[in-house]
This record gives C-alpha cells, sequence and structure tokens, in this order.
C-alpha cells in the first residue's frame, strides 16, 4: 500500500464559485489547508472551505515557498488543497511542483476544473469547432515577461493552420499579435476578448483582427483575458455536423427476441 495521498492540486475554475465541480467542493471542505491564487480567483470560492482551514494566498510566494507549505503541511499530517486557476492541465505549474513533492517523497493527486478558455468560449456564445470552419482549436501563448516558448512553437506557425486560437497570457501584447496573425486569419476575422470570464466584473469584447487591439487598450484590459481568435467566432459561417445529418444510416430500434 502507498502512503495516503494528502496534497490535492485542484481545478478552481475560471474563478466563480459556482463553476467548480462537485469533487472539487468536497475536497475544499474536508481540506486542513487550502493554497489558492488570489489574483485568478473570486473570493466567494473559499466559501467551499472548512471555518477552520488555513488559508494561504499564493500571490506573493515563489515556487520554493509554495513548495516549503504543501511539504511542512503533509508532514504535520494535513490533508492539503493546491487551488489552480481554470484546469491544472494549462499553466498551472503543475509539473515543476509535482517535481518538488516526488522529490520529497509527498503524494499527490489531481482534479480537473473548467477552463478559462471554455468560459470565455460559453460567455461568448460561440463553439470553437465549427463544421467546415476550423476543427481544431490551439491553445497557446506568447513571450513577454515569462518564460521562453520553445522554437517549434511560433505564433505564427500556429497561424499558418487557421485553426481557432487561444491566446492566454497575451492581452498586453494584442496589438503585435493581432499584427501578427492578420496575413493568415484576415483583417476582419472576428476575435472575442473575454476578461475575468464568470467573475465579478467580467466583461466580454467582440471586434476583429483589426481593430480589437484599440477595444483592449480603450477598456483597459492587463491580466485575467483570454483571446479568442477564428472564423468559428462567426455565427453566420460553417457548415453542418454530419453526426446529426438527417441522411445519416443510424440503428434501427431494438426488436424483441
Amino acid at each position: 500500500m502507498g502512503a495516503a495521498v494528502t496534497v490535492h492540486f485542484v481545478g478552481a475554475g475560471p474563478g466563480a464559485a459556482d463553476l467548480l465541480t462537485v469533487r472539487a467542493t468536497r475536497m475544499l471542505g474536508a481540506a486542513d489547508v487550502v493554497l489558492y491564487p488570489g489574483t485568478y480567483l473570486d473570493p466567494q470560492v473559499l466559501s467551499h472551505c472548512a471555518p477552520g482551514a488555513d488559508l494561504v494566498d499564493t500571490q506573493g510566494l515563489d515556487l520554493d515557498a509554495i513548495t516549503d507549505r504543501l511539504v511542512g503541511a503533509h508532514r504535520a499530517g494535513h490533508d492539503v488543497v493546491r487551488l489552480t486557476s481554470g484546469d491544472p492541465s494549462l499553466y498551472s505549474a503543475l509539473a515543476e511542483q509535482a517535481r518538488r513533492l516526488d522529490a520529497h517523497g509527498v503524494p499527490w493527486d489531481v482534479t480537473p476544473g473548467v477552463p478559462a478558455y471554455a468560459a470565455a468560449a460559453a460567455l461568448a456564445g460561440r463553439e470553437l469547432t465549427v463544421p467546415l470552419v476550423a476543427q481544431s482549436v490551439v491553445l497557446t501563448r506568447t513571450r513577454a515577461r515569462s518564460t521562453a516558448m520553445p522554437e517549434t512553437e511560433s505564433l505564427a506557425a500556429f497561424a499558418a493552420t487557421r485553426a481557432t486560437l487561444v491566446l492566454h497570457l497575451a492581452v498586453t501584447r494584442v496589438r503585435a499579435l493581432m499584427e501578427e496573425v492578420a496575413p493568415d486569419y484576415g483583417a476582419d476575422c472576428p476575435v472575442v476578448v473575454v476578461h475575468r470570464a464568470s467573475q465579478p466584473g467580467e466583461a466580454l469584447l467582440r471586434g476583429t483582427v483589426a481593430d480589437i487591439a484599440d477595444r483592449v487598450e480603450e477598456a483597459g484590459f492587463r491580466q485575467a483575458a483570454v483571446i479568442l481568435v477564428g472564423r468559428a467566432l462567426d455565427p453566420g459561417g460553417g457548415g453542418e455536423s454530419y453526426l446529426y445529418a438527417p441522411d445519416r444510416p443510424r440503428p434501427g430500434p431494438a426488436r424483441e427476441p
């Protein structure tokens, strides 16, 4: 038998307290210690925590300090939830935290959450994969004051696919980014920018590759925004799915033996 898991990485969703999974709320209610990213969450998310839980805002902590908290709580016999914004599979620093916990012999597991891009698409009322228009979604980010991007993952290379683009951590560079994708997507290509999706103060901007930068700068968005780019965002475009076509062969009703 392995050691009981005491550190749980839990996706907190896009920020709203009622967009956590049932499992996530149950784990928060049972945790002795909860580490959370205060920059990205509606404080009401923490209403799911037990009254006596130790709540730690990680926005002022580096990775070593966060690790010390997790390891210390584990050694004290506490059940720990490490909340991540959105889903832990995207931009959550899960990999480096897990490596450190493994080195300390601390068992951990992961609970998924609603990703921010899904909340943004929902607010916009758009499907990101539309028949005959786009059947792929590229989730990426750009480099500003952040970790370098791999050489093979340039925005120009992704733009050449003309898939629906989801740009994270990129709103401060929106003008330069739109200039970069314009040759492939066109100046009139729809763009949606969602700021703090599902949280108090959420805002949605609609525009095109040509004018969205002006709208973002006028709104003053500086963080916690997701940029969606692609022809799938046009409500009038696209075909219809073969899956639901009336001429698609379907099995008949089951017959009595």
